[in-house]
């Protein structure tokens, strides 16, 4: 199994990570495909090969082909949505909040799965890529949508635990050069 092959390559300096790697993962109450979704589009967030490498093929196994591709779209269509929206927000001037984005989304309004697991991934996206606005924005569709926050929580958990897996482990293979 790849989440274990993952976990053991945690160093021990870091094993609550490798512990809540296996607990976020193999002991989540979500569906599996939210789960596996949350997993592939974090996988994909984290920007770590390895991360990537590892997770990818057991998520592609866990989800249906509509839901492997939404979850993909769901971290590209949020690379660019977090960069956008969080540099709009950041800005002291409020007049950019006033301009019209321009940017295709399409696949927000159609993502071929269930809308709530496509915000649950976005949202669990826009937590590494640090867009307030963006996760303030999927927080509440989901909430709307009857998540609970328990749900939003895991798929936070879940976000933060392989961005810290993909650091360390990219980290770890640069040191070692």
């Amino acid at each position: 199994m790849a989440l274990d092959e993952l976990k053991s390559a945690v160093p021990d300096y870091a094993k609550d990570l490798r512990l809540n790697l296996g607990s976020v993962i193999g002991n989540s109450d979500l569906p599996q495909q939210q789960l596996w979704g949350t997993v592939l589009a974090c996988a994909i967030a984290s920007r770590s090969p390895r991360v990537l490498r590892e997770l990818e093929p057991e998520a592609k196994a866990n989800l249906s082909p509509e839901a492997y591709t939404a979850a993909k779209s769901a971290a590209a269509v949020m690379a660019m949505n977090n960069v956008f929206y969080r540099t709009r927000h950041l800005l002291s001037d409020p007049e950019y909040g006033t301009l019209r984005a321009g940017l295709r989304m399409n696949v927000i309004g159609n993502p071929g799965v269930e809308k709530v697991d496509f915000e649950l991934w976005s949202l669990a996206v826009s937590a590494i890529n640090g867009c307030g606005q963006c996760l303030d924005s999927h927080e509440q569709v989901l909430r709307k949508a009857g998540v609970d926050r328990e749900t939003i929580q895991e798929a936070v958990k879940i976000a933060a635990v392989v961005q810290a897996v993909g650091v360390t482990l990219d980290s770890e293979e640069h040191l070692a050069g």
